[in-house]
């Protein structure tokens, strides 16, 4: 791989005493715009003829001129698998179980079963009423997809909601499913917004700014743990053809880290343009990448208030990964790193190497910052 240019480096000093690293900080300039179209331009998901959900207490009566189905009801469910997939291939699975912003014919919101795998060739949605929420629901449901589509029980399931982690954890052991609490549920996040602005604000019983039931937890960071620890680290930056040649080493050698669909996240960028990302270099780097790939590794921030930056892991994992003197030079260095991952519509990376000189990565991990789900 190409070096990675050094924006701002930094060796680490753990202070034993209080366990925060000391970082003197260079300039940083913030880079052009990373897209040739707008980050705001999510990928188009697939436009399928959706079964018909028939009226109960999940829907709303609907007149006699609006019986006729259509391609884009709002109360019809979906079942799809594109037909150019192996359906033996789709192993991990990524799902939402949660209520949405609509009421039924109770007037209690609907929750709905949303399913999906990262390439969005397995798409599923069913309603349901509030009163069946419970592990053998989901599980009986996780089946009912399987049976329907004719794929296989899948290895793992992410999901990104805390507070549904009991339920789906075990529904999941029951089926012999690996459960995976993860924000890197990314194309199921994205599906989630589109869906709520092409299917939930047309539902005849939307509500309209119903707050979610399950808000997404982001909690105060804690002290990184021993073995998450680096002994010298630097803002970088790297050209996206570079990004791309580690993202290939990557799916090749089987190494550590994670990948981005980025053709399916709409996410168009020049191959001459830097992606920002931090670099981190340890003589035990290996040990390191294999902590930090257990973990899925979700983003990196700057927390200008407090002067450090934070590690986000898991669904709602956070911590503090270094810290610095908090001057108006470190707090300029921090806010334009922040904008240039902005620039690049939340696009970022982390790569774990034996030493900052080397051009080669022991894992690199493809970042991206999200909005929360508005469901």
């Amino acid at each position: 791989m190409t070096s990675l240019t050094t924006i701002r480096m930094a060796t680490l000093t753990i202070n034993n005493t209080t366990t925060r690293i000391k970082l003197p900080f260079h300039s940083i300039k913030t880079p052009p715009p990373f897209f040739t179209k707008s980050p705001t331009n999510h990928p188009k998901l697939l436009s399928i003829r959706p079964n018909s959900v028939s009226e109960s207490s999940v829907s709303l009566p609907v007149d006699d001129a609006e019986e006729e189905e259509e391609v884009d009801d709002p109360t019809a469910e979906l079942s799809y698998l594109d037909p150019e997939t192996d359906p033996e291939s789709v192993t991990e699975w990524e799902l939402d179980f949660c209520s949405r912003p609509i009421l039924d014919i109770r007037g209690k919101k609907i929750w709905e079963l949303v399913a999906c795998d990262s390439s969005l060739s397995l798409q599923y949605t069913k309603y349901f009423p509030n009163n069946v929420i419970n592990s053998v629901t989901l599980k009986d449901a996780i089946v009912s997809i399987c049976d329907e589509l004719d794929v296989p029980i899948p290895d793992k399931i992410r999901f990104f909601r805390s507070q549904m982690q009991t339920i789906i954890t075990r529904a999941c052991k029951e089926l012999g499913i690996k459960p995976i609490p993860s924000k890197r549920c990314l194309s199921l996040l994205l599906w989630l917004e589109e869906r709520y602005e092409t299917v939930y604000k047309r539902h005849p019983g939307f509500q309209k700014g119903s707050k979610p039931l399950l808000a997404l937890d982001n909690p105060f960071p804690m002290d990184l743990p021993d073995t998450l620890y680096g002994e010298k680290w630097a803002f970088v930056q790297l050209p996206f053809s570079d990004v791309k040649k580690e993202l290939e080493t990557l799916e090749k050698s089987f190494a550590f880290g994670a990948t981005l669909d980025l053709d399916l996240l709409g996410i168009e960028i020049d191959d001459n343009t830097l992606i920002p990302g931090l670099a981190v270099a340890s003589s035990r780097a290996r040990p390191l990448a294999a902590w930090m790939n257990g973990l899925e590794v979700c983003s990196i921030e700057a927390d200008l208030a407090r002067a450090n930056l934070v590690l986000s892991v898991g669904i709602s994992t956070r911590y503090v990964y270094a810290s610095y003197k908090k001057s108006p030079v470190t707090t300029s260095e921090a806010e334009a790193w922040e904008a240039a991952k902005k620039t690049s519509g939340g696009l970022h990376f982390l790569a774990i190497q034996d030493s900052l000189d080397s051009d080669d990565c022991v894992g690199f991990w493809l970042l991206l910052d999200l909005p929360p789900s508005p469901v």
